[in-house]
């Protein structure tokens, strides 16, 4: 699954690229987004800063206390009937810009980062939900899918990534319509392995 992805374009560059509005003004986010850290979201046709992941809030073993809450950052296509995800995505659709996704590769404790990108493409847009939370505020989870068979050797699993003429239908159809976009991303991939190590909190699989 999708624990970190990379987005190297500034704020005014997303808006040109997809012909949106900018009203974040000067927003510090880094070029890789890690769950719990803020992104840049498109929706409601502007951009938006929100936190990468829903919060899901766990309690302790020990002391039977709310723990503090983890930033649940994807969304597998085949649970968005279920209560976490079902509103979120019939009624607050978001399109995220990246230009690269990391996965991990390797022996557990020595995982190190591949990213994988669209050939040729600066920045693309993956399917995303988000909504409103006491916890982070504003927040996004990214829609995953089942990985193209040209990837499927370094992940199982792939964001859905939408093609320009489908982006509308993503946030403005209807939630069956969207739907029929989840599903893997024909064409090839850029897949650059790396020796960069994989660290635990960019969440180990």
């Amino acid at each position: 699954m999708c624990n970190l992805y990379r987005m190297t374009k500034s704020p005014d560059e997303v808006a040109r690229w997809f012909s949106t509005v900018n009203e974040l003004g000067s927003v510090n986010i880094g070029s890789e987004v890690y769950p719990g850290y803020p992104g840049i979201v498109i929706a409601g046709g502007e951009l938006r800063q929100m936190t990468w992941g829903f919060p899901l809030t766990l309690k302790s073993k020990k002391t039977g206390k709310p723990l503090k809450p983890k930033p649940v950052n994807n969304t597998r296509s085949e649970k968005l009937d279920s209560f976490m995800w079902k509103y979120s995505f019939e009624e607050r659709r978001c399109l995220i810009p990246l230009t690269a996704w990391a996965e991990a590769e390797g022996a557990r404790g020595a995982k190190t980062r591949t990213w994988l990108s669209l050939p040729d493409a600066e920045l693309f847009t993956v399917g995303g939900i988000w909504r409103d939370s006491d916890e982070f505020g504003l927040c996004y989870s990214m829609v995953m899918t089942d990985a193209a068979d040209n990837i499927s050797e370094v992940h199982n699993r792939m964001p859905v990534i939408l093609a320009p003429d489908e982006r509308e239908i993503w946030t403005h159809g209807a939630s069956e319509d969207a739907r029929e976009l989840c599903r893997p991303c024909s064409g090839d991939f850029e897949i650059a392995q790396t020796d960069d190590a994989w660290h635990r909190h960019t969440g180990e699989t």
